[in-house]
């Protein structure tokens, strides 16, 4: 059978496969909630039978958005709106799994759209953003704030809360955003992190920030939640964040009871000079794994079924996630599995869609 379309065990849920839909930012939530765009997205990718399915960056506090446009939750109405969402996206679709990613943007927050570009003025609705040192991410940028003590538990509790209101709502799993230049990231490299006090300098120090939000994060959900994180494996910038940061910070999260790690890259600075093509991250994804015996997902530029099967069948990863991929093709599961041998199960108003040569390719339901 297919390497990709065996199941995988993470904690109390079962996965089908081996699939995962990437946490896509869409810029299109009214104050932290969820709207009539993220039901018909959410539904779509629940449809697509993804193993998981990770919803976007989601904002631990209204300042850690990256844009006024972001997914939140934070507070009662964004708590609810996400629950209300998500229970009627899970109606449209085959019963699936489904992670919220944790995020606090840093000094990257109070950015617009990206199809407008720029950043927001707190007079157009945006505010000040932090980070680890008063260091902007871009020349022009606004000089962030450097978080003093009391800052860092404002953050560390604001992760926690956002934990316990997400497994409120019905999420499967946390994933906490330690990638792609936002906070923690900004806090593991040192690029972006020249404290010199406990929560900078060395590596032990610029990790220990990121490792007290996993802690908080890990003891305010439920022991059977999975928790995993999201790293950027390197900063492709020399003097940066390096794999072997990363395989280090891997190894710190696995013995607080960290549950897998998506491998991704970059994000920190302007000066990363990424060898982007296809399957660029599988590497480092296979690094962490062989260090940690964690189950990793590997990312970027993987878009054909076969590139998928080739990385979970040789132990590169344990599980592969796509983004653009989805967006181009929301049944991208569906031909993997006529593809390779594997099975899905659709809903059950659309089992007649199947061309008669791949019927094998829609399970029998119990």
């Amino acid at each position: 059978m297919s390497a990709l379309f065996q199941p995988l065990r993470l904690r109390s849920l079962e996965l089908p496969n081996r699939v995962v839909v990437s946490p896509m930012c869409q810029y299109s939530a009214r104050d932290g909630c969820a709207t009539d765009w993220h039901l018909v997205h959410w539904g779509q990718m629940l449809q697509a039978g993804a193993g998981l399915f990770v919803v976007e960056a989601t904002a631990v506090s209204p300042e850690g958005r990256i844009s006024p446009a972001d997914l939140g939750c934070y507070d009662d109405a964004s708590e609810a709106a996400l629950a209300d969402t998500l229970r009627r996206a899970r109606a449209v679709a085959p019963p699936g799994h489904v992670a919220l990613q944790l995020a606090h943007a840093g000094r990257k927050a109070s950015s617009a759209a990206p199809w407008v570009g720029g950043r927001v003025a707190p007079a157009d609705g945006g505010w000040a953003p932090v980070a680890p040192s008063a260091l902007p991410f871009a020349p022009g940028d606004t000089v962030p704030a450097a978080l003093d003590a009391a800052g860092l538990a404002r953050v560390r509790d604001a992760f926690a809360g956002a934990a316990r209101r997400a497994a409120r709502a019905g999420v499967d799993a946390i994933e906490v955003h330690c990638a792609h230049g936002y906070l923690l990231h900004e806090f593991l490299s040192p690029l972006a992190n020249r404290r010199e006090d406990a929560w900078g300098g060395s590596p032990e120090g610029r990790m220990r920030f990121p490792l007290e939000v996993f802690d908080a994060v890990r003891a305010a959900v439920p022991d059977a939640m999975p928790v995993g994180v999201r790293i950027s494996a390197t900063d492709w910038v020399d003097g940066g964040w390096t794999l072997d940061d990363s395989v280090a910070f891997a190894q710190r999260l696995k013995a607080r009871g960290c549950d897998f790690v998506d491998v991704s890259s970059a994000g920190v600075s302007p000066l990363q000079k990424i060898d982007a093509k296809p399957l660029f991250q599988v590497p480092f994804a296979r690094a962490i794994r062989a260090a940690t015996s964690l189950p990793t997902i590997a990312v970027g530029l993987v878009t054909r079924a076969a590139e998928a099967e080739a990385i979970v069948a040789s132990g590169d990863a344990d599980l592969v996630a796509m983004a653009r991929a989805f967006l181009w093709n929301p049944r991208w599961v569906w031909h993997a599995a006529a593809e390779l041998g594997g099975q899905v199960v659709p809903p059950v108003q659309y089992e007649r869609a199947v061309p008669r040569d791949f019927a094998n390719a829609f399970a029998k339901r119990k």
